[in-house]
């Protein structure tokens, strides 16, 4: 019953997404570089009549990639055809993936650092000759499958680029990092999303809300849900400073936009750890997260903010965390 519950609110999430999600390049807020040399290399490839170069997107979850994904698509005016690179597991899922393309659809593969790496070799032929070669069959009666692909362009995210192989990336024509977002692109993005959903909202608590969200659009828009509920329930459904405020207060997202984690990972190597420096392990051990988990969602924040830093020796957290957290600074020996 758990299981499907947690289905049905991640529906219902991917719906939220999907509708507030703009449609092409001049209405995605932020990433200027990275948007204006897709433009130049969209329509080259329009111009050409010819595939759009593989493209690679990596950054942290949420910055907008699987949002890229689709205006990239939707701006060659072809189709997306979406997987996750756990999801592919054998050639045969992979075969099964790439039969579906028509010329010049765009693949989309998130987490593409997690396939297996015999399902990169498979792929390698797949994107520079649009050809798949895979193998049937038993060991004793194994034969070579030779299959033709429509030129298509493959769009893979990663938040971690450097576990995918040097022969995957290098067969990227376009790699993109995607960077945090200001405060000002927050803010507009913020905006974009009440007048979208028809939920008003006060500039000042537009900015409020900017300001707490991690330089995060997805953080932004799911903090906008909550704000808009507060709003909706102790107000007349207008958003503004005050219930923002209370709202997020409630919620235990400060005005850094840090939480519970983040307070208890700072704490942890502070009170247990002597402020560091710390393995990462014994960071994960302590607070009973994933060393994943900490490493792409939580870790690229604080580092960002300069509350952790990275040493050879392990992560130390900063003065300024000492600051932010109230709690007295003392010189690490270690330092």
């Amino acid at each position: 019953m758990d299981e499907r519950i947690l289905s049905g609110e991640e529906q219902q999430e991917d719906e939220f997404e999907i509708n507030i999600r703009p449609s092409y390049l001049n209405d995605y807020v932020g990433q200027s570089e990275v948007k204006e040399n897709l433009d130049v290399f969209i329509k080259a490839a329009k111009m050409r009549e010819e595939p759009l170069d593989h493209v690679l997107l990596y950054g942290p979850p949420g910055l907008g990639k699987t949002t890229l994904a689709y205006i990239i698509a939707n701006e060659l005016g072809t189709q997306l055809k979406t997987a996750s690179g756990p999801s592919i597991e054998k050639s045969g899922d992979l075969a099964a993936v790439l039969s579906t393309l028509e010329p010049g659809d765009v693949l989309f593969i998130d987490e593409i650092h997690r396939m297996p790496r015999f399902i990169e070799e498979i792929l390698y032929p797949a994107m520079e000759d649009f050809s798949l070669e895979i193998m049937v069959g038993s060991e004793a009666s194994t034969k070579n499958i030779h299959i033709d692909l429509p030129p298509f362009t493959l769009v893979g995210a990663t938040t971690r680029a450097g576990d995918l192989s040097s022969p995957l990336r290098d067969r990227f024509g376009i790699i993109s990092k995607l960077q945090y977002y200001t405060e000002e692109e927050l803010t507009r993005i913020v905006k974009r999303t009440g007048k979208v959903l028809g939920a008003p909202i006060d500039e000042d608590a537009a900015v409020e809300l900017a300001r707490r969200s991690r330089g995060t659009p997805r953080i932004a828009n799911r903090l906008f849900r909550r704000v808009r509920d507060y709003a909706l329930v102790m107000g007349n459904g207008v958003i503004d400073l005050e219930i923002t405020k209370h709202a997020l207060d409630k919620l235990k997202v400060d005005s850094l936009g840090l939480d519970d984690t983040d307070y208890n990972l700072l704490k942890s190597i502070i009170e247990k750890f002597n402020g560091g420096p710390v393995g990462i392990e014994a960071i994960a051990s302590s607070i009973g997260e994933e060393q994943g988990t900490i490493e792409d969602v939580y870790e690229p924040y604080l580092l960002q903010t300069g509350l952790l830093k990275r040493t050879s020796r392990g992560r130390m957290v900063t003065p300024k965390a000492y600051v932010h957290l109230g709690i007295a600074y003392q010189e690490n020996m270690f330092e």
